[in-house]
């Protein structure tokens, strides 16, 4: 019998001896539990059962490709939410006679959604992965539906702030759930089709946004999520998720006993003074990236550069106080096992692979939001198409993106070594997108579809490989958090990389209509936007505002490759690891990681041992006494 068996065995007493050692071992248990009213490790402690022992570890068959089609769909739709809202504006504006408010509509969802990300990976950590999950679907689809009502700017900016709130969480658990729900050697091959689905959202959120609006409403924008947000509950709901770590138990557990894990979690676990402190920081630096290049607020206006050094100031004071936590040596009640009281533990924070990996993530996304931002301006200016026809003009971007995607996670599952995707998707990514940059009124049919086919190819070859280095790289009980670092790298990238987009984009159209349109009032030209500006533009003119669209498309393709080449390099920091086999200190080579403990449940693991190894050692000692007695 293995030392597994014997520990779920439960062996019936069958002499007086065994009798006393059972007997002795409840007490022994019983006197170890937490008295009501006591606070320490036992009370937030998981049930004793573990649960690779009393549930199925990972999901199979119709079940697992159902729960995947349900991650698929809601990375969808939280990824569309970045963009799809672009096409839309200039009737969202005109509706509500609100031009002032057009970089809040965009701004508002990054501002709630990129905070919340380090907070979001501790939440998966301490509670069940399931509800968390459905928790953050509900705030995300309520934002939603705020917004398809709103009836004033006001109203469309709320709702597109607690959409980002449940957004941040969707995230987080597709790629915690993804981590869990089958084995490694499989987990690249399903982790790929989920995020090459969710990379549709980007790239098709423009096109979603021009077709609804053009035939329907841009009210539609929101309401495609809620019939989608329903039909992932309800697979969600009905299909077991497995835990990557053992969670606080909640059934038969005493209102006053969930009031003290719930204290405890809150207080000792979460962290929401460095919560707080980064949430700061990040805002005060997405407000200055949005705020900055107006009118109102130029670059070097003291709003702007006073909320710079408020960013850097603030994220100063959270680096002091994560580290302090981090380092704190905790207490006989409250441990602190590998800084895990810190909202992200210095251990995660300095793995190479982790560092590495959320910086390419950063980098990648603001090249995919560049894609499907100004190649769609391109098609609208250059090319005089509408919005649903510059959507099909994308198709090429977008099918080879998802091909690729789910190709090389096909090869990775086979092969086990994520790296020379990476680096061969970096390539042909920076190469593609190079080539984009020579787009010009007069390129040729065939020169921007086979363009578009290498960009996306080569992101989507690379897309998936930093999340599957950094799950590989953690322990299951980290991977929540590292999960939260690789997606506030996202989400900060998209915002942060977009706005500098926009700043040379911007820039460059004044100059190029100054050269070629020396006529025309580039402020006019740039507030009519890309779709309306024939109408306060003379005919004579409008060849070289044209060109000069053109050509400035082209400088933000500059910047795009520049980031390209950057994803490359950082992807020398994600290692040469065989994803299919995990060494560690519980695993040997194959083996797969079981649900791990985190520290606040140590100190009850261990309490457990003990009883074991009473009931174990007792009835000896009874037969000893027998023997005492016959004597």
């Amino acid at each position: 019998m293995t030392d597994t068996d014997e520990r779920t065995a439960t062996p019936t007493p069958s002499t007086e001896g065994d009798a006393v050692a059972a007997t002795t071992a409840d007490e022994k248990k019983n006197h170890l539990a937490v008295p009501d009213g006591q606070e320490g490790p036992a009370a937030l402690a998981p049930s004793t059962t573990h649960g690779s022992n009393a549930e199925p570890k990972y999901v199979t068959g119709v079940k697992l490709w159902l729960v995947v089609l349900a991650l698929s769909l809601a990375f969808f739709i939280m990824m569309l939410d970045m963009s799809i809202v672009a096409t839309a504006i200039p009737r969202i504006t005109n509706e509500f006679h609100s031009l002032n408010d057009v970089g809040w509509y965009g701004a508002a969802y990054q501002l709630a959604c990129a905070p919340m990300q380090p907070l979001s990976g501790k939440i998966y950590t301490y509670f069940k992965t399931k509800w968390a999950f459905l928790i953050y679907l509900f705030i995300f689809e309520l934002g939603s539906l705020i917004c398809g009502v709103a009836q004033s700017s006001t109203m469309l900016i709320v709702g597109r702030a607690v959409a980002g709130l449940g957004g941040a969480g969707i995230q987080n658990g597709t790629l915690t759930i993804l981590a869990g729900l089958a084995p490694l050697a499989r987990r690249a091959f399903l982790t790929g089709i989920v995020l090459g689905i969710a990379q549709l959202g980007v790239v098709a959120g423009p096109l979603l946004g021009g077709v609804f609006t053009e035939l329907a409403t841009w009210r539609w924008c929101f309401y495609v999520n809620l019939p989608v947000g329903a039909v992932v509950a309800s697979l969600i709901l009905l299909i077991h998720i497995p835990e990557q770590t053992e969670k606080m138990p909640w059934r038969g557990q005493s209102k006053e006993a969930i009031r003290r894990q719930l204290r405890l979690v809150l207080l000792h676990r979460m962290d929401l003074v460095g919560f707080f402190v980064f949430s700061g920081a990040t805002i005060q630096l997405l407000l200055a990236l949005q705020w900055g290049g107006t009118v109102a607020h130029p670059w070097n206006s003291s709003v702007i550069i006073g909320l710079f050094v408020g960013a850097g100031v603030t994220a100063l004071l959270w680096g002091a106080w994560n580290y302090r936590m981090s380092h704190w040596l905790g207490s006989d009640d409250i441990p602190n096992r590998n800084g895990e009281a810190a909202l992200v533990p210095t251990p995660i924070a300095r793995e190479r692979t982790v560092y590495s990996g959320s910086f390419a993530s950063f980098t990648l996304m603001g090249t995919i939001i560049m894609n499907a931002f100004f190649i769609a301006i391109y098609f609208q200016t250059a090319r005089d198409a509408s919005p649903v026809l510059s959507g099909v003009n994308i198709l090429p971007n977008i099918l080879s993106q998802l091909f690729f995607a789910v190709a090389s996670s096909t090869a990775i599952s086979k092969m086990g070594y994520y790296l020379p995707w990476a680096f061969a998707g970096t390539i042909i990514n920076s190469i593609g997108t190079g080539l984009l940059s020579t787009l010009s009124p007069t390129t040729p049919t065939g020169h921007w579809i086979g363009f578009q086919i290498l960009a996306g190819a080569g992101r989507g070859m690379v897309f998936q490989a930093p999340i599957l280095a950094i799950q590989h790289a953690v322990q299951p009980n980290q991977i929540s958090v590292a999960v939260g670092l690789f997606s506030f790298g996202q989400n900060v990238g998209g915002a942060v990389l977009l706005t500098i987009a926009n700043t040379v984009f911007d820039n460059s159209l004044k100059s190029q209509l100054r050269q070629h349109a020396p006529g025309v009032n580039p402020e006019a030209v740039i507030a009519a936007g890309a779709t309306a500006f024939r109408a306060v533009v003379p005919v004579a003119s409008v060849p070289g505002v044209i060109l000069a669209y053109a050509n400035s498309v082209d400088r933000v393709f500059y910047f795009a490759a520049a980031l390209s080449v950057l994803t490359f390099f950082s992807t020398f920091g994600l290692g040469w690891k065989d994803i299919r086999v995990k060494k560690g200190p519980s695993t040997t080579a194959g083996a797969e990681v079981s649900p791990a403990k985190t520290d606040i449940e140590v100190a009850a693991k261990a309490a457990d041992d003990n009883v074991e190894g009473l009931a174990e050692d007792a009835p000896e000692a009874a037969r000893d006494t027998k023997g005492e007695d016959r004597v």
